[in-house]
């Protein structure tokens, strides 16, 4: 038995024994390090929220962004990860995690110094383009895949669930939600919307911790399918929201979400502002304790050692590839499908992603990755899963 085969049959989560307090120490100091890259990964993400509608009133003509700047102001940064993935990938295979981790901090203190020293939008493009090349080395994405291991059941399967898992939560849109999360509260006529998007933060972090409190006593797949249902009736809701204040008979079809709105409420979204704001946070809170951390969970639970770099590369992309065209296109879906069939929409993919999680996705709780690996390969039978790819 070689030693990566004897570290596959080893509990995914077991802590190692007999560690001594010093190593102990400096264990939970690169961890409170390494997590620095996910709270800088998760400041550009949301940065976009409350610039976008100052930027939009910005005297500067040359600061000032219009509909299609705006809309590439909140989805270029996904593009930028995309190219970062494949470079986290090739840095990680060269220089190694810790120096990976240290230089990605370079294009993020560069994009934001860009952002901050703009004068006119290519320059604010040009800083978050920087600061996604920078979460997208944060990401350790790596470049390709040796295609031939696609033949095995062993390695097919957990990628066709893992880039599964990765499209259905950029399909939920989360980003596109979190990108514009000021903008839509303004949209509701909810007179602080920045105080909003600061809640809507702080629901994030308390369930995700929730998440991570009680996904090793409750299942992956359990969690999934509780996100997702909940997902389901708060985007339902806010598109219920969105048709009852402007569903009203109408021969156009455009509503210019990002356009300014008046902060003055109209009496037909005074008594249901607070359905915007409940729906919003519910969502929030439903997509942050389950299809927010748990596909990338599972994505390094199902791979073999192996394909792990390169599939979870391959995944990470998918997931980088399916926010831009989320985030890129939200501002044409308001248009097309008006704001509540943009949520309505939503919904519908929230409703596939649990009919997938339901069928598709085995449960690693507590299984060793060798045991994982057999499942996929029909060689252990206590996790059934019946409609998995086959």
């Amino acid at each position: 038995m070689t030693p990566g085969d004897q570290e596959e049959t080893q509990p995914l989560l077991r802590l190692p024994g007999g560690s001594s307090a010093p190593r102990g120490r400096r264990v939970f100091l690169a961890a409170f390090a390494a997590a620095l890259g996910p709270l800088s990964f998760g400041f550009a993400l949301g940065y976009s929220s409350p610039a976008i509608p100052s930027l939009r009133r910005a005297a500067s003509p040359a600061l000032r962004l219009d509909d299609a700047a705006a809309s590439w102001f909140g989805a270029i940064v996904t593009l930028g990860a995309a190219a970062g993935g494949v470079l986290g990938g090739w840095l990680v295979d060269r220089a190694g995690r810790k120096l990976s981790l240290l230089l990605c901090a370079v294009p993020f203190v560069a994009g934001f110094t860009v952002i901050t020293a703009a004068q006119n939008v290519w320059m604010l493009l040009g800083g978050r383009l920087l600061t996604g090349l920078a979460c997208g080395i944060a990401s350790l994405v790596a470049p390709g895949f040796h295609l031939a291991q696609l033949r095995r059941p062993g390695v097919y399967k957990p990628f066709i669930i893992g880039i599964s898992l990765m499209a259905f939560q950029q399909l939920s849109g989360i980003n596109a939600v979190m990108f514009y999360a000021e903008t839509i509260f303004e949209e509701a006529k909810f007179k602080d919307s920045s105080l909003a998007s600061v809640i809507v933060g702080i629901i994030q972090v308390l369930f995700t911790a929730v998440a991570a409190l009680v996904m090793d006593r409750a299942g992956r797949r359990l969690l999934l399918a509780l996100s997702g249902v909940v997902m389901v009736f708060s985007t339902s809701a806010f598109g219920a929201y969105f048709k009852l204040t402007q569903g009203g008979p109408s021969n156009s079809s455009h509503v210019d979400l990002l356009a300014p709105v008046s902060m003055e409420p109209t009496s037909g979204s005074v008594g249901l502002a607070w359905l915007a704001v409940g729906s919003m946070c519910l969502f929030i809170a439903g997509f942050a304790m389950g299809w927010g951390p748990i596909p990338w969970l599972l994505m390094s639970e199902i791979f073999p050692l192996h394909v792990k770099g390169v599939a979870t590369g391959v995944c990470v992309l998918t997931n980088w590839f399916m926010a831009f065209l989320v985030t890129k296109e939200f501002s044409s879906l308001m248009e097309v499908l008006r704001p509540y069939g943009a949520f309505w929409l939503a919904a519908a993919f929230c409703i596939f992603s649990v009919l997938f999680t339901l069928a598709c996705v085995p449960e690693t709780k507590g299984k060793t990755l060798e045991q994982i690996t057999a499942h996929f390969e029909g060689r252990w039978q206590p996790l059934p899963v019946s409609g998995c790819p086959s």
